[in-house]
């Protein structure tokens, strides 16, 4: 059943319209994702079909009757208790009775674990969004837009959101960067570019392969209608005898290539990122022995002891307001321990992204932010470089150079910190969530960045993949100030955690690609989860459980193969314009795939662990 469409419909805020005459339809059961760059008009989007702004042209359907709410990107804070604000929502929604509402209030608090009584203001930014997002659900919507949903949310609250939204009966229209989340939830995938919107077929991966490839394809065609518009330029100046002769169709034919070339909207550039490295720290970078801190009296870091060389790239993981900060703060020296001791390394040159953007300044300029005032030029790579070409290299145009910085969004105050960040040599990254309000392209590029810094890294992050991607080892809060190493990304600690907490699932032998290691560590938590803390003991194999772990790994081969080649196919654009219905056939074929992967590999955990469960399907 079809819950909302848009229909030629068009926005403009300035010279370029954010909506060119687009398309989209939305229907029961769908869980649509909204991707594309900072400021093509995402969020606008959704305040469109939330009517809360009017169209310039064209029409916002929404079907007759259905309910539609939403949650914005920034959450602002209020004196209403929680109880308070998600209960006039109800009343709004259940005209025909109090007690009706009072119910669904109470239910939705329980439902979310909500401090009824708490006042809006007084919550952390987590607690806060879900709090809103409360007072959406508490409506019974059919639509539900999420704008960025899983901002200042810590890890365990995404995973519970995941699971949240992926039991909603209704549709669910949502923009988000955080990869594994649209992983986990999107159905649909619809990119919004320079203006148009583009529907996806496939995963989010595969998206991205079908991205890059249209990409290249539209800068091969534009090269070579740029060549040809010169090539025409050249013949329509040629000399007097030359232009008595001239084609009067050809010369049309000129005047319209140059209205084209005219219209024709570039892609937005890219960040270009680099750090300067500077000269080696010493090889022991920190040493923290028996450490405590305490707020008052509770203990916030709890008998907190390890060793940081040079090169490691460390992440830290835990729930919002358990220490995590305060951690990075220890052993940097901002502050100092309650117990114990941190020693510090020598030659330390520290580049800092802190989260709460505390080292720009609010009442300067974007350039003076980056120079701390200090003249109009940077030393760069060595160089000396003036400011406005290195912050043309983070988007910031020479125009906007002297404006002040209460006037950028929150992505653009994060390439600003990251501009700042990387203007000195440093051989010590310390992030405290950077990826917050990125695009997935600048994600893409810092994520880069970071898995080739030569120093050592400390990162804080709840973005999953990026954790994934970037670090070496972890450091896990595990509640009371106790804080657990492990060895990996977030995936290989959530394993090697149930690993403790249930009997021991150990890693599969055999040779993996990284992409099916990083399935595995995936599949494998959920298997340990399906068997539970209290796995059953080991246990001889079957005959027959014998020959299918035995054959696991030559499907497992095949499955990869397969999958290979049909990541080739869908990276060829042509492939879209000339058979669309093949196209969707194979992108099918790869998300089935896919789970299959996921399942082969889950069965190959418990049937090496002999913890066989009958509640995991065999593999293929």
């Amino acid at each position: 059943m079809l819950i909302a469409r848009l229909d030629k419909v068009s926005l403009s805020f300035g010279a370029k319209p954010l909506l060119d005459r687009v398309g989209l339809q939305v229907a029961k059961g769908e869980r649509v994702c909204v991707l594309g760059r900072n400021g093509e008009g995402k969020s606008s989007l959704l305040k469109l079909i939330a009517r809360e702004i009017a169209p310039d042209g064209g029409e916002v359907w929404i079907r007759p009757g259905a309910k539609v709410a939403s949650l914005a990107q920034e959450v602002s804070a209020s004196g209403d208790t929680v109880r308070e604000l998600i209960a006039r929502e109800a009343t709004a929604a259940n005209l025909d009775g109090d007690w009706q509402a009072a119910l669904d209030t109470d239910q939705i608090i329980s439902r979310l674990g909500l401090d009824a009584d708490a006042t809006l203001e007084s919550l952390s930014g987590g607690w806060r969004r879900r709090t809103m997002l409360g007072r959406a659900l508490v409506t019974d919507p059919d639509l539900l837009l999420l704008d960025e949903p899983t901002n200042h949310l810590d890890i365990d609250a995404i995973t519970w959101l995941e699971e949240l939204m992926s039991e909603f009966a209704g549709a669910l229209l949502f923009v988000s960067h955080d990869r594994a989340f649209v992983r986990r939830l999107a159905t649909r995938i619809v990119d919004l570019d320079r203006g148009q919107l583009r529907e996806w077929s496939g995963d989010y991966g595969t998206y991205v392969l079908q991205k890059r490839a249209a990409l290249d394809a539209e800068a091969k065609q534009a090269a070579l209608f740029d060549k040809k518009l010169a090539q025409e330029e050249v013949w329509i100046r040629q000399g007097v005898e030359a232009r008595r002769t001239r084609n009067e169709g050809r010369v049309r034919a000129l005047k319209q290539l140059r209205i084209e070339r005219r219209e024709r909207r570039e892609v937005i550039g890219q960040v270009d990122i680099k750090a300067d490295d500077a000269a080696r720290s010493g090889k022991l970078v920190f040493e923290a022995r028996e450490v405590d801190f305490d707020v008052g009296a509770t203990p916030l870091i709890a008998d907190f002891s390890a060793r940081i060389m040079r090169g490691d790239r460390i992440g830290i993981i835990g729930p919002n307001g358990c220490g995590k900060s305060t951690l990075i703060k220890l052993l940097v020296g901002e502050l100092e321990p309650s117990r114990g001791s941190i020693y510090r390394g020598t030659s330390l040159k520290i580049a800092y992204f802190d989260q709460q953007r505390e080292s720009l300044d609010p009442a300067a300029s974007i350039m003076d932010n980056v120079t701390a005032g200090s003249g109009d030029m940077i030393d760069s790579g060595g160089r000396a470089r003036h400011v406005s070409g290195y912050l043309r290299d983070f988007l910031f145009p020479p125009e906007r150079l002297l404006a002040p910085i209460a006037m950028l969004s929150g992505g653009e105050r994060n390439r600003l910190m990251l501009a700042k960040m990387f203007a000195k040599p440093s051989n010590l990254l310390v992030m405290d969530e950077p990826t917050n309000d990125l695009d997935a392209e600048t994600l893409d590029l810092l994520e880069e960045l970071v898995a080739d810094y030569a120093g050592t890294l400390l990162l804080v992050s709840h973005d999953r993949a990026f954790l994934d991607n970037v670090v070496t080892s972890t450091l896990v809060f595990e509640g009371d100030g106790r804080i657990g190493e492990y060895v990996g990304g977030y995936s290989d600690a959530v394993r090697q955690r149930q690993t403790r907490a249930g009997g021991g699932v150990p890693k599969p032998r055999g040779k993996k690609s990284a992409r099916a290691a990083a399935v595995a560590a995936s599949a494998g938590a959920r298997a340990v989860a399906v068997v539970g803390a209290a796995a059953a003991k080991p246990r001889k194999l079957s005959h027959k459980e014998q020959r299918e772990l035995a054959a696991l790994p030559a499907a497992i081969e095949r499955l990869e193969a397969e999958q290979a080649t049909l990541h080739t196919a869908l990276s060829d654009p042509a492939l879209f314009q000339e058979s669309p219905n093949e196209a969707r056939d194979i992108a099918e074929r790869s998300r089935r795939i896919a789970h299959e992967l996921e399942t082969a590999y889950a069965r190959w955990e418990l049937l090496e662990s002999g913890t066989v469960n009958a509640g995991i399907a065999p593999g293929p």
